[in-house]
């Protein structure tokens, strides 16, 4: 692997900056979060969004979509629907001839960009049919393994888990998302910027910034991105510090954790700190990126026991806690 020369930074840049531009357009505000799931989309990782209903995560993933010019498909996540409701089937069809035969349907999960539409309203088996896809970028049915064509990320949004009608995601299923990020609700000025730009009759239009080749040139420039030792180790003593049994956490950890992160974390720190650092025009991960992308990275991965519930301390503190032990020391 070779460090990414300047003229390849200076290109990538110009093309991000161009694609946010693009996506500012019609998607007002949430400045933090467009840059984290353009940091998810650099990396090839899949999102989580959460927030209540009507604060434009769908939206959000519509004018991406409609940005980087791939195929999106979307699905919602209701109580009845099924697994072959996602990957498809073998159903019986009709040929030319008149005869019929057993054919492959794919479902929508065949796309490059999929939205997983309030996931946490599917029930645990039907959420599950995404995990191959997610992790092994493959759909395997009737016994016959297919291959997802590149790129390919699920961005899923979610209800808060208090809401009605939602089950809560598998832990094995929530260590498969790379980021699980936060959606604010928007600022005052950002609300009266909404009402009076979406409530006109001309929407604006989108021109694509990027194509399937150009989005795939962007991953293989990150994935050059060089980690240092120094950082890599700080990236390990992040993920160690979210541990209760290891002998360096922090107290707050040791009291209120069940269980830490996995190896995962470790690799989706890199990840996500490399595509920070290419998204900041340099070709080094520095503790900084760490710093940024620990939160949405760790959000999900540190579980929590019954103390912590009864105090009603959360993961997003205790975060905190594990990156103030490690990086600010």
């Amino acid at each position: 692997m070779s460090q990414p020369d300047n003229a390849r930074l200076a290109d990538a840049r110009q093309d991000l900056e161009r694609l946010e531009r693009a996506i500012r357009t019609v998607y007002i505000g949430q400045h933090a979060l467009v840059k984290d799931v353009l940091t998810a989309m650099l990396a090839g990782g899949n999102v989580l969004l959460e927030g209540s209903p009507g604060l434009g995560k769908t939206l959000l993933v519509r004018v991406l979509s409609q940005a980087l010019a791939l195929d999106a498909r979307r699905i919602q996540f209701t109580p009845d629907l099924m697994p072959a409701d996602i990957t498809g089937g073998t159903t019986l069809i009709r040929d030319e001839e008149g005869g019929t035969r057993l054919a492959f349907r794919p479902g929508p999960v065949f796309a490059n960009i999929v939205l997983a539409d309030e996931i946490n309203r599917g029930t645990p088996k039907t959420q599950s049919a995404l995990l191959e896809a997610m992790q092994e970028r493959s759909v395997t049915v009737g016994g016959e393994r297919r291959i997802l064509d590149a790129p390919f990320f699920v961005i899923a949004t979610q209800n808060p888990i208090e809401h009605e009608g939602t089950y809560p995601l598998p832990e094995a299923q929530l260590d498969r998302f790379l980021l699980k990020l936060l959606v604010p609700f928007p600022s005052r000025d950002e609300l009266v910027r909404i009402g009076l730009e979406t409530t006109r009759g001309d929407a604006a239009e989108i021109t694509p910034v990027l194509d399937r080749e150009g989005v795939l040139r962007l991953q293989a420039l990150c994935r050059d991105i060089v980690v240092g030792e120094d950082v890599a180790s700080q990236a390990a003593s992040l993920v160690l510090a979210t541990h209760p049994e290891h002998e360096g956490s922090p107290a707050d950890i040791r009291r209120f954790v069940r269980y830490g992160a996995s190896p995962r974390a470790m690799q989706a720190l890199l990840q996500a700190g490399r595509a920070r650092a290419l998204l900041a025009g340099r070709a080094w991960v520095s503790p900084d990126d760490l710093r940024e992308v620990a939160a949405p990275v760790l959000r999900h991965r540190v579980h929590l026991g019954l103390e912590a519930e009864l105090e009603g301390v959360g993961s997003e503190s205790l975060v905190a806690t594990a990156v103030a032990a490690v990086l600010d020391r």
